[in-house]
C-alpha cells in the first residue's frame, strides 16, 4: 500500500537532487520523480517506474538533461536496468534523449504510438527495439505488474498517449494538464489558482475542445489517485475531479483560432 500522502508530502517537499524523490511505494513497486531543475516556467518532469529490479522511464526528456536524469536514476538502481521507456509524443523535451538511453541498454524497449515511432528516427537513425502502443496497449514487467497506454490524439500530437500505472493508479499524462508556472510546486495544493497556469499551456498547445473531451471519455471510468504531467505540478487525487472538469470545459487551439467557423 502507498504510504505516501502526496498532499502532505507536498507541504514539506524541498528540491533535493542528492537523494531519490519517491512518490509511491508498495513492496517492490515504486514511482520516482526525477526532475529536472530549470529556472523557467516551462520546466519538465521525468518519472521512473520501478518494479523489483526493472524500471521504465516515462518521457525521458531533452538531450541537454540526459546526464542529470541518468545520475538521478543511478541513485535508485543501475541505469542499465531501465528496460523500457515510454514516450507520450515526439517533442524534443520529451524524447530527444531516448537514443542515449538505448546506448546504455541496447535491448531497451522504446514504447510509443505508431505516429510517434515514425518520427523518432529523426533523432538518430539506428536500430532499436520498439513497442507500438497503438497495437499493444499494455506492458507487463517480469513480475506481471502492468501499465496501460491510453490514446490521447491531438493533445497535442496525433500520436500522443498517456500512461496509467495500475499499481499506483497514477496517470502519467504527458502534455495534458501541463502548466507553466515560475512559482512551481511539485505537488499542487490549490486547483482554482492553478487554472491560469494550465491555460498558459493548454490554450496554445492543445488542439480543440473535442479532443480534450474525447480523452476524458476514454478515462472517465478509471480510478486515478494522481495525475503526473510532463510540465508543472503533480495533481493529487483530491483535485482529479476538478482536473476532469477543467478539460471538459476547455476551449483551446482551433476553438479559439477559428472561433467564427461553426
Amino acid at each position: 500500500m502507498n504510504t505516501i500522502d502526496l498532499k502532505e508530502f507536498g507541504k514539506t517537499f524541498r528540491e533535493d537532487y542528492d537523494h531519490p524523490t519517491v512518490l509511491f511505494q508498495d513492496a517492490g513497486h515504486k514511482i520516482f520523480w526525477l526532475g529536472v531543475p530549470e529556472a523557467t516556467a516551462f520546466r519538465t518532469n521525468t518519472y521512473l517506474i520501478v518494479n523489483n529490479d526493472e524500471a521504465m522511464l516515462v518521457d525521458s526528456g531533452g538531450a541537454a538533461h540526459f546526464e542529470f536524469v541518468r545520475n538521478r536514476v543511478a541513485q535508485i538502481l543501475p541505469p542499465e536496468r531501465v528496460v523500457a521507456q515510454v514516450l507520450s509524443h515526439q517533442d524534443p523535451d520529451v524524447a530527444a534523449s531516448f537514443p542515449l538511453w538505448v546506448d546504455i541498454n541496447p535491448s531497451m524497449k522504446v514504447i510509443a504510438a505508431s505516429r510517434t515511432l515514425t518520427l523518432l528516427n529523426y533523432y538518430r537513425d539506428f536500430f532499436y527495439e520498439t513497442v507500438n502502443a497503438s497495437d499493444h496497449p499494455e506492458y507487463r514487467f517480469t513480475s506481471g505488474k502492468m501499465v496501460r497506454f491510453i490514446p490521447a490524439p491531438f493533445l497535442p500530437a496525433p500520436g500522443a498517449i498517456a500512461t496509467f500505472d495500475v499499481v499506483s493508479k497514477f496517470l502519467f499524462s504527458g502534455d495534458i494538464w501541463a502548466a507553466l508556472d515560475m512559482e512551481w510546486k511539485l505537488i499542487l495544493n490549490d486547483f482554482s489558482g492553478h487554472k491560469l497556469n494550465l491555460n498558459l499551456f493548454h490554450l496554445d498547445y492543445m488542439s480543440s475542445r473535442k479532443a480534450a473531451r474525447g480523452f476524458i471519455e476514454r478515462i472517465k471510468e478509471i480510478e486515478i489517485d494522481a495525475i503526473l504531467p510532463q510540465h508543472g505540478s503533480i495533481i493529487p487525487g483530491e483535485f482529479v475531479p476538478e482536473a476532469f472538469d477543467y478539460l471538459n470545459q476547455l476551449n483551446c487551439g482551433t476553438d479559439i483560432i477559428y472561433a467564427e467557423i461553426k
